[in-house]
């Protein structure tokens, strides 16, 4: 996929990924972080970080966008934007990397501060499924 996707480019996610940001719940680090995805079917969902006193039990937005996928009937993500609070463009952590493997396509983009970017080349190696198949 190019930056020149027909169906509407990455200015979409962008915005969606930067709409998300005012649902954040970010009390604790004061970073709030929006996510969105165009998903195999064409459709956008997005996702926001919800923090927790425990820290630990704190949702990056990238899993509250996975789980909102889910919850509207799944679905393949193509495509990935994730913004700050600046609503410039934020690199997922590498939890969230292994995340959206999970639930990309051989050719998913990343938009990265240095362009758009396989998964294959933000997650070399990457453990997946696949790994989990009985050995014949």
């Amino acid at each position: 996929m190019s930056t020149d996707m027909l169906d509407g480019g990455w200015e979409p996610l962008r915005l969606a990924a930067t709409a998300a940001l005012a649902h954040a719940y970010a009390p604790y680090s004061n970073y709030p972080v929006g996510a969105a995805a165009r998903l195999a079917d064409g459709s956008i969902v997005s996702g926001c970080n919800v923090e927790n006193a425990s820290f630990g039990l704190t949702l990056c937005a990238e899993c509250t966008m996975v789980g909102a996928a889910r919850m509207n009937g799944g679905g393949l993500i193509t495509e990935f934007y994730c913004v700050d609070g600046k609503g410039e463009i934020l690199m997922p952590c590498g939890r969230c990397r292994q995340l959206l493997f999970e639930f990309s396509t051989a050719t998913t983009q990343i938009m990265t501060s240095s362009g758009a970017k396989t998964m294959d080349a933000i997650l070399p190696d990457a453990f997946g499924p696949d790994h989990l198949k009985e050995p014949s």
